[in-house]
């Protein structure tokens, strides 16, 4: 097979991805809530799943996934961006490194620790350790997309009169979004799985299911939060694509 039929089988690919992941989403969600409601609850049960409850700790799972990418994005795209700045670039190693700590370390030790540091519980108690977990992706892709960037496009816009900023805005910082929106694509998913510990720390999402069903021996609760966690990052995922998709620059296409 060619190249070019390699790319176009690449892309038809994905297109259908982009297509049958959000109704393989949808379906995980309905089959198992129809599954669950179906069943005969027990009083116990039916504490946790009911409507009110389903929905507060599915927004709160959100919440904390959506708060996670927003600081990995406003720490890691302006610090990788400086570290690859003429003068600063020495400096790289020690944050990749930094990150890679938090990458490294198991979530769950990184969450209890900061409980320890702050004593205290609660969403940021939560958020903290779950951004750090989620750095790496993005700040290695963020440094990683300027280095790909070439030279002599550099060179041009220079020659051109374009000031240093005028290239980082105009040129490599749109070459280098592809790389940043993969990274980010990746933290998303862990994010969204990282989360379900979060209600250690009375963060609140799905984990809240999770660890009630299997503390109670409730194969249905615990049934239900794992296949909706299994089902936000899924979604989250196909986010992730249709970011790339999209927001990437059209001549790259």
């Amino acid at each position: 097979m060619t190249t070019t039929g390699s790319s176009a089988t690449q892309r038809r690919a994905e297109r259908i991805r982009l297509v049958a992941q959000p109704v393989l989403v949808l379906a995980l969600a309905a089959g198992v809530l129809g599954w669950a409601f179906a069943n005969d609850l027990t009083d116990t049960q039916q504490i946790s799943l009911n409507a009110g409850t389903l929905a507060t700790v599915t927004r709160q799972h959100v919440l904390i996934t959506a708060t996670v990418a927003l600081i990995v994005v406003v720490v890691a795209v302006p610090l990788g961006t400086l570290l690859t700045r003429p003068g600063f670039g020495r400096a790289a190693p020690l944050f990749i490194g930094i990150a890679n700590i938090g990458a490294a370390a198991p979530a769950i030790g990184l969450i209890v620790l900061c409980y320890l540091a702050t004593r205290t519980t609660g969403f940021w108690v939560g958020v903290a350790p779950i951004a750090f977990s989620a750095l790496l992706p993005v700040l290695r892709n963020t440094i990683l997309g300027y280095q790909q960037v070439d030279r002599s496009l550099i060179d041009a816009g220079r020659g051109q009169g374009m000031s240093a900023a005028t290239v980082l805005r105009r040129i490599e910082f749109p070459l280098a979004v592809p790389y940043i929106l993969a990274g980010l694509r990746t933290s998303l998913v862990l994010a969204v799985g990282t989360a379900t510990l979060a209600f250690l720390v009375s963060a609140g999402g799905l984990g809240i299911l999770i660890d009630t069903g299997y503390k109670l021996r409730d194969n249905v609760t615990l049934t239900v939060g794992a296949v909706l966690a299994v089902a936000l990052a899924l979604l989250a995922d196909w986010l992730g694509a249709l970011a790339e998709r999209f927001l990437g620059p059209k001549g790259l296409a």
